[in-house]
């Protein structure tokens, strides 16, 4: 049973009926949100009838997205999500909190974040019985999308830049996917994939324009409201969310999932969400500092390549998940970002650039006096750092060469007070 009743744009209002392939609203151009049918949920279901499931995958929460069951059982596609949270004290010390945790989205089957958006897109490409799922990347998202099709057979076509990391390109091709290098950016991707999938009739995932995808992510908030934000709803303060923003498409959907919640009267205190860019890739967060929704296109150079765009596609809802919930944008550089690369490893969870540029942020929030030591706060690592093995050495020094001896051995340790 699909539990949707159909789009509302979430720029002009305009509603319309659950059709099969729909993307932005007719009328504007706007993204369409997917909206549940919550009264039939609310009377069907209670919290309990979630959180006593014994499933420890996104598909735990059937009864709030808008998809069917896809089957797939004993298959990558049935092990998207639940991921992992950590409470790593001594980075929680480090930083003067009282309560840190880490939600580590490495763990996904294809090692990030973006599996949620993808498992969901290949269980609605089933239902409407898609021949060729398609999606524009620069490389987390068509992996993704690679490896949830290659769990159930569906075919995948992926458009990235040439320049996205190598690691990136090899599990797309790994995964049996189409993929396409294209010689210029995201962007320049992003509208291909749209201009083919229009010529072709091929099911378009793109992120911040499928609606799907916010469905997918937000299952990411129903975790975070199951593994941690229960458990202090009573507290005088909010939870406190990190989380990188490129696209605009990851918070929007936490934002989402926890409208969700809030809207079966399962939440009582919703989140602070809080996104953090690059100052090399600040659209949102430029919209966010200037008080407004309007979305100006940048020139993004920022060496975290996952949340590196010109133009997001989910600029809008992006801004607005901050504004609602009485978060912010951070905006951190390049430098900092490699840093906190560093910090998370340390403390045993290995990120990519997009990954933890998530902590970036809240240090300098942190600083900035913005949190403070009381504050509840969860750090979202959004994919793991094998991603990108060459911004992975800039974050560390190299390894010691020695010969293989004994009193060379010695040396080094001495040298380094070890």
């Amino acid at each position: 049973m699909n539990n949707y009743v159909g789009y509302k744009c979430s720029i002009c209002n305009a509603e319309y009926s659950p059709v099969s392939v729909l993307y932005t609203c007719p009328a504007c151009g706007g993204n369409l949100d997917v909206i549940l049918d919550y009264p039939e949920i609310r009377k069907k279901y209670h919290t309990e009838d979630i959180t006593s499931r014994s499933e420890q995958s996104l598909w735990r929460y059937i009864p709030l997205l808008p998809v069917s069951d896809p089957g797939g059982e004993g298959t990558p596609l049935r092990a998207a999500g639940w991921t992992p949270v950590f409470r790593p004290a001594r980075l929680a010390a480090s930083l003067g909190l009282q309560r840190l945790w880490v939600k580590d989205e490495g763990r996904n089957p294809t090692s990030s974040y973006k599996d949620r958006a993808s498992a969901i897109l290949v269980a609605r490409a089933r239902e409407i019985k898609a021949e060729i799922v398609v999606t524009a990347s620069t490389g987390n998202a068509g992996a993704a999308l690679a490896g949830m099709a290659a769990a159930v057979g569906q075919r995948a076509v992926i458009f990235a830049p040439k320049t996205a990391p190598q690691a990136k390109i090899a599990q797309l091709l790994v995964y049996g996917a189409h993929v396409i290098l294209v010689d210029g950016n995201y962007d320049s991707a992003f509208d291909l994939t749209i201009e083919a999938s229009r010529e072709f009739g091929w099911y378009c995932r793109n992120t911040g324009y499928n609606p799907f995808t916010a469905e997918g992510k937000k299952t990411g908030a129903f975790e975070i409201w199951e593994q941690v934000a229960r458990s202090f709803q009573d507290c005088d303060k909010p939870l406190c969310i990190f989380v990188s923003v490129g696209d605009g498409n990851i918070i929007s959907g936490l934002h989402k999932g926890f409208k969700d919640l809030q809207k079966l009267d399962w939440l009582e205190t919703m989140p602070r969400l809080f996104g953090v860019q690059s100052e090399l890739s600040p659209a949102i967060a430029n919209a966010f500092d200037a008080g407004n929704e309007t979305i100006i296109p940048v020139n993004s150079t920022t060496i975290a390549d996952s949340i590196s765009v010109d133009l997001p596609r989910d600029g809008v809802r992006a801004v607005r998940a901050a504004v609602e919930t009485n978060g912010a944008y951070i905006q951190v550089t390049d430098a900092k970002i490699i840093s906190a690369i560093a910090d998370l490893g340390i403390n045993g969870i290995f990120a990519e650039p997009a990954g933890s540029t998530a902590l970036a942020g809240l240090k300098k929030a942190i600083s900035n006096g913005i949190i403070e030591p009381d504050d509840p706060v969860l750090v979202i690592n959004t994919g793991n750092g094998l991603k990108d093995v060459r911004a992975a050495m800039m974050a560390v020094s190299n390894a010691a060469i020695i010969e293989p001896t004994m009193t060379a051995l010695k040396k080094h340790l001495e040298e380094k007070g070890f």
